[in-house]
């Protein structure tokens, strides 16, 4: 039984309670199909680059982050539809409407592969014409190749497509088996993979598209949080180049900025 005392303070007590806004914890969800040392595992001590990079930044802001691994071409419509919060590794290319930060996180090279004994090398669009050209579905290479894939992404002697959790990997294996001639990749992802598989070495680099594509964590536009969350990042992303902890996480990767 209370005392009397707390029967008297406790309505009160309920009462200022009542008057107090609840403060509900932030969080928000960034995905994007695995693209290994960009955003690796999900499970993973090391989840990737840009993956440990928002955690990290939006952990100082009080706002945790869940990161999710779907296919590209679902992420971006989740994105899209605000389901989702930001994709990991989009360039405008990807999503013109997404918002975006003022700075990429990153650079990528994309660059053109081979098996080790073709002399191939790559010298524009036109010097596509006799090759099997491997790409993954919805990304974007920059506007001269996304026309050449989307001007023959009918014909399979001219552009296959890959799609899913495992299209780089699949595609990989279409190059080494002779049902594709040349694989176009960002050179991170690529070497990562090699190394996973057992397979360092193995492809030969045929020259790389020009110039150096920004990517960034890309916000949906869907979400009035949207903003708010890409002031924080930007913010974050200019710390963490001036105290040299971007540089630690690439570091931390083995690898470096184009």
């Amino acid at each position: 039984m209370w005392p009397r005392r707390w029967c008297r303070v406790a309505p009160l007590l309920l009462a200022l309670m009542a008057t107090v806004p609840v403060v509900q914890a932030q969080s928000l969800i960034i995905a994007g199909d695995q693209w290994c040392p960009i955003n690796c595992e999900v499970d993973s001590s090391r989840p990737g680059i840009f993956v440990e990079l928002a955690q990290q930044i939006f952990a100082e802001a009080g706002i945790s982050v869940e990161y999710r691994n779907t296919n590209w071409a679902r992420t971006l419509q989740q994105v899209r539809s605000g389901r989702f919060n930001a994709a990991i590794g989009a360039g405008h290319e990807d999503a013109p409407d997404f918002i975006y930060t003022d700075t990429p996180v990153a650079l990528a090279r994309n660059c053109f592969y081979t098996r080790s004994d073709s002399t191939w090398r790559y010298a524009g669009p036109e010097s596509l014409l006799a090759q099997r050209l491997g790409v993954i579905n919805d990304y974007s290479y920059g506007a001269t190749l996304n026309a050449y894939i989307q001007e023959h992404r009918g014909n399979p002697e001219r552009v296959q497509q890959a799609s899913g959790e495992r299209a780089l990997a699949l595609s990989i294996t279409k190059l080494q088996r002779g049902r594709l001639d040349v694989l176009l990749e960002n050179t991170w992802v690529v070497q990562n993979l090699l190394k996973r598989m057992g397979k360092s070495g193995q492809l030969r680099e045929a020259g790389c598209r020009e110039p150096d594509v920004p990517i960034y964590l890309a916000f949906s536009p869907r979400l009035e949080s949207s903003k708010h969350y890409v002031q924080i990042f930007q913010r974050g992303l200019e710390r963490y180049r001036a105290d040299g902890r971007l540089q630690k996480l690439l570091d931390a990767y083995g690898v470096q900025s184009p």
